[in-house]
């Protein structure tokens, strides 16, 4: 793969991420139709106001026409759009793959905005979960002899999405929410349909890992400073109340999916 392709998928990249950027803003809003405009002094942005990474580095960050500071997100969403669609690239082979590209595309591009807006909204829309469990269902086609479906051991990954749900359900069961969102498991559904049990249950335990490691360090942190306000709200911290944990999540299947890790080295 030259790297005048690799270039070519990551300035793609970046410009998909833009639109995501718009998704991000306006879901759950009226439409995602309309010129993009700043929120500050409401001013319709321009063609070159637009451009992926590039106008957010030369205005400085900040709007061009009223100085105020442009949120960081804009350059951060492109850049990881950008930097997913080339790692996609470089996972599969092209055009061999095509069509499990474009699915792993369409799956990431979802799972960047459900990140996100679970970290500002600290909720996972419906919409969007049911797109990742929609695709990555599609993907065990991919992976999955059809006349294997209910045969050991293909079995296994053909329901893991139901699988990996159920601990998650039950969390929420037993807490009444207070514990887990049932958010986090739907998209646990989606995570076992596209990584399968083995390694669906690895990027859970990714997860859960790298959640508790933040977690404990941001506490840490806190109690250092002694300045709660600063932080935080003035609610005990814990990983669900204070940090949304669907980011964490996916970067566990993230890890999973990209590197092909796996906790379990046994054959199912």
């Amino acid at each position: 793969m030259s790297y005048f392709f690799i270039v070519s998928v990551f300035v793609l990249g970046t410009i998909i991420g833009s639109f995501l950027n718009v998704v991000i803003l306006r879901y759950g809003k009226k439409t995602l139709r309309g010129r993009s405009f700043c929120p500050s002094c409401k001013k319709i942005l321009t063609p070159c106001d637009l451009i992926p990474l590039f106008s957010f580095l030369f205005l400085r960050g900040r709007c061009r026409y009223c100085r105020v500071p442009i949120s960081f997100q804009y350059f951060i969403v492109e850049v990881l759009s950008g930097l997913l669609f080339v790692l996609i690239f470089l996972r599969f082979s092209f055009p061999e793959d095509i069509v499990y590209i474009v699915l792993s595309l369409v799956i990431w591009s979802v799972l960047l905005v459900i990140t996100v807006y679970d970290f500002y909204h600290k909720i996972i829309p419906d919409g969007l979960v049911s797109l990742f469990i929609l695709f990555s269902f599609l993907t065990i086609f991919l992976r999955v002899p059809i006349l294997h479906f209910l045969t050991f051991p293909y079995v296994l990954d053909v329901f893991a999405g139901l699988i990996l749900f159920l601990p998650f359900f039950l969390l929420w069961l037993v807490s009444n929410g207070r514990w887990i969102g049932l958010g986090d498991g739907k998209l646990a559904i989606g995570i076992g349909f596209l990584l399968g049990l083995k390694q669906g249950v690895s990027a859970i335990i990714f997860g859960f890992w790298i959640g508790a490691v933040v977690s404990l360090t941001l506490i840490v942190v806190e109690r250092l400073l002694e300045k709660r306000a600063l932080l935080f709200s003035s609610k005990t911290l814990t990983m669900k109340s204070e940090i949304p944990f669907a980011p964490f999540l996916i970067l566990g299947t993230a890890i999973a999916f990209f590197l092909r890790l796996s906790l379990f080295s046994f054959t199912l």
